[in-house]
């Protein structure tokens, strides 16, 4: 691919006025926010019309149900507006994360029974209505706001969609190297032009600039951005200077290190400006809120679960000799050791410097572990750990230490794993990576959905991994 190739001519987009373009995004944003309220109150509507054929026999609705649909609906779309959801960018090229949807929903019920409460209407909605729509109304936002990202993504990669009209700036190595790695077309941008500093220069002339900032002109762009080595001060600051008087956006291309950070902001502590890479994943605040949740279904859980661990323990008894509970060193928060217990499902109770992973058809799994292991109900001992504090309902899995040294030499940013409390089950785990990792390509793509979950921790994801532990096939897969 050449530079030539990524360019894209200025009569090929239809959007070139910048007026034009504005009305368009507003257009698409008001086209995006009216289909999540037809969506919303549609699905309260239908929810209550099945409600009172079932109850009253026939298809019919009251006056407060049709109140509820319209409440719902206005009431999702602008909190959605708030949070900045229907912002172009949100939908192309863009991951649309179930939780936060999920979490927009919730927010949406929630503000639904304080408002009921505050007018002192709870009474008029019926609950049954409120708690069905909740379910079924999420998977079809979901569904509808998935199928508006693909469409707008496409739409903007053939023209359809009003792209922001993009200008590279910087040496010829750096633009298609940047290009290449980001593929800024798949982003909702069209690459309109480059404009190539002379290659040997430490600095360009200001002709070189001049000479650039005139093709810009011609381009009617809305962004430059800037691909140029941070190091190199002077012509970051010349090119700057130059850009800035025009009616652009000007950017800072990133370094490479870029790629390994997920989440990356500018902080700023007084008159202090810094670049912010990492932080400790939770605060204060949500460690606390995780540990209540820890503690409250932990104990629920354990309370259930115990005529289960019960009746599992003797069947071990009974199977094979040895005791019913597995303990293992394994690293913890902050990497302190601590002991994972979990139902003996093998022969062996390796714990030391070398410890060779259960593989497909092992024969040191026992006939109860094996159906223990394929259901996952050789871990739920691991509740005691929640309960002392070593580990969360949610979390990277922890490994046993030999593995983590072995593995921590040769994965880029494998410790981060240990910044957050091991879980029971994790991000990973319902995404199938579980099981033996008997390459480093497999522990590479366990450790980056770990690393997506600690940057992107919020109580919702939480409930949503343990939701999908339980019903979801992938939570199974590689299980032996």
């Amino acid at each position: 691919m050449t530079l030539k190739d990524l360019e894209v001519p200025v009569g090929s987009i239809a959007w070139r006025s910048r007026g034009g373009y504005a009305w368009s995004r507003f257009g698409l944003m008001t086209a995006t926010a009216a289909l999540d309220w037809i969506v919303v109150a549609g699905s309260s509507f239908v929810v209550s019309l099945l409600y009172s054929r079932v109850t009253a026999g026939e298809f019919w609705t009251a006056q407060p149900q049709a109140d509820l649909a319209l409440l719902l609906a206005s009431l999702f779309v602008l909190l959605s507006a708030l949070k900045g959801q229907y912002q172009v960018a949100n939908y192309v090229g863009a991951r649309r994360t179930f939780g936060t949807t999920l979490t927009l929903w919730a927010a949406t019920f929630v503000t639904l029974m304080a408002f009921a409460f505050a007018t002192k209407s709870t009474d008029v909605f019926s609950r049954v209505a409120v708690v069905a729509t909740f379910f079924a109304g999420l998977p079809a936002v979901l569904l509808v706001r998935g199928g508006a990202g693909r469409l707008m993504t496409l739409g903007s990669k053939i023209g359809v969609i009003p792209a922001r009209r993009v200008m590279l700036v910087g040496r010829e190595d750096d633009v298609t190297s940047f290009a290449l790695r980001y593929q800024p077309w798949n982003a909702g941008m069209h690459v309109a032009g480059t404009g190539l500093l002379t290659p040997g220069e430490s600095q360009p002339s200001r002709g070189d600039i001049a000479r650039i900032v005139a093709q810009a002109r011609e381009m009617q762009l809305d962004d430059v951005m800037i691909i140029v080595p941070w190091s190199e001060v002077g012509t970051i600051d010349l090119l700057i200077e130059a850009f800035m008087r025009m009616p652009v956006t000007v950017h800072l291309g990133p370094e490479r290190i870029f790629d390994r950070f997920e989440h990356i902001h500018i902080a700023k502590a007084g008159g202090i400006a810094s670049l912010q890479l990492g932080r400790p994943p939770l605060s204060a605040g949500e460690i606390m809120v995780k540990r209540v949740l820890d503690i409250a279904l932990g104990s629920f859980a354990l309370f259930l679960f115990t005529p289960v661990l019960l009746l599992v323990g003797l069947a071990i008894k009974l199977d094979s000799p040895g005791p019913v509970l597995f303990r293992q060193r394994r690293l913890g928060f902050n990497q302190r050791a601590f002991q994972i217990v979990k139902f003996r499902t093998m022969t062996v109770q390796d714990d030391g410097d070398v410890i060779r992973q259960a593989t497909r058809n092992d024969q040191r799994i026992t006939r109860v572990g094996r159906f223990l292991r394929r259901w996952n109900l050789d871990e739920l001992p691991q509740l005691l750990n929640v309960l002392a504090g070593q580990m969360s309902l949610v979390g990277p899995r922890p490994h046993a230490i030999a593995h983590d040294r072995q593995f921590d030499d040769r994965i880029s940013l494998y410790a981060r794993r240990h910044n957050v409390k091991p879980g029971i089950t994790g991000w990973a785990q319902v995404h199938g990576l579980r099981g033996e990792t008997d390459t480093e390509a497999k522990m590479q793509a366990r450790v980056e959905h770990d690393l997506y979950y600690i940057d992107n921790w919020s109580i919702m994801l939480d409930i949503e991994i343990l939701f999908r532990t339980v019903f979801s096939r992938k939570a199974y897969d590689n299980a032996f």
